[in-house]
């Protein structure tokens, strides 16, 4: 079946929502996939925390790392909404590494992550999983920089202005004048990029069967189900993911399993030019574009 028409459809209907998206959709047993953009490189935010953890539980099996060895960790203190977890602490605490491996992935605490960057810094993230054959994400900083965008100095009221250098301070090569929006120096990936590294944590060959099993494990029980769970989850099937999200971008990587066997890895990157922090109409059209290109290929 021809895909061309809908393909020019669903653009259409992200660019009238305000959204420029790059999406891919997989069949993880046949192969056949549909997308729009999926080589569109973006900046992921904390969707770096899936390389991230699946290192460092590869550390643990080979014992370079003690998974029960207790971490100090420092409060991250913050108050804004959205961080979770030890990023809200008021004090210090000690945490076992793999603790922090379940807060960094399920809970998508940035200290947590911080923690395990200190024991595995980016650079090394990223040699990793380039071993494992796996190309197109590059891990270059920790996800406190995160938090040090123009949108953490300007006043409640005033975020909007933060956005609004989001959207239109960006260069046509993906380049942009705050760090953590510019692909060559911000964490990057694409929609194929994370499609691969699914695919290869549901059906390893070259990371380890245990690890990756763990890694489901924390990708399905991730606490951040607003996005893309409502129209991937039901009685007849389990979605697990991971989410991402700074200033105008919005993303969310995950598999959807459903009862009858069918497996699809659905990545989903996007930039608003909405400027606004609260975007629940972006949440429901990323949604409803990913879910009909699941639809496309589950039908066929």
């Amino acid at each position: 079946m021809n895909a061309d028409p809908l393909i020019r459809r669903l653009r259409s209907d992200l660019d009238e929502g305000g959204l420029r998206g790059s999406f891919l959709v997989r069949d993880l047993a046949s192969g056949e996939e549909i997308g729009i953009e999926p080589q569109l490189m973006f900046p992921v935010a904390s969707l770096i925390k899936i390389p991230l953890a699946l290192v460092t539980l590869d550390r643990i099996r080979r014992g370079e790392l003690d998974g029960a060895e207790r971490l100090p960790v420092e409060p991250g203190r913050i108050t804004t909404p959205g961080p979770t977890g030890l990023s809200r602490f008021r004090h210090p605490a000690r945490i076992a590494v793999e603790d922090l491996v379940y807060l960094s992935t399920s809970v998508s605490d940035g200290v947590a992550a911080d923690a395990l960057f200190t024991l595995t810094p980016p650079a090394e993230v990223t040699r990793t999983i380039r071993g494992w054959g796996l190309h197109g994400i590059v891990a270059r900083h920790t996800i406190n920089e995160l938090t040090t965008t123009p949108a953490e100095r300007l006043e409640g009221g005033d975020v909007h202005l933060a956005h609004s250098l989001a959207i239109g301070a960006g260069t046509a090569g993906r380049g942009h004048p705050v760090a953590q929006l510019d692909v060559s120096r911000a964490n990057s990936g694409t929609a194929l990029a994370f499609a691969d590294l699914l695919g290869e944590v549901w059906f390893p060959s070259r990371i380890d069967g245990g690890v990756a099993a763990r890694v489901r494990e924390l990708m399905r029980d991730n606490l951040l189900r607003h996005r893309l769970a409502p129209d991937f989850s039901s009685d007849a099937s389990a979605w697990s993911s991971k989410t991402g999200t700074l200033l105008n971008l919005r993303h969310e990587v995950g598999v959807v399993e459903h009862a009858d066997g069918q497996a699809f890895a659905v990545a989903v990157l996007t930039e608003s030019r909405v400027a606004a922090a609260a975007q629940p109409e972006a949440e429901l059209l990323m949604a409803r574009v990913a879910r009909t290109l699941r639809d496309h290929l589950r039908h066929q």
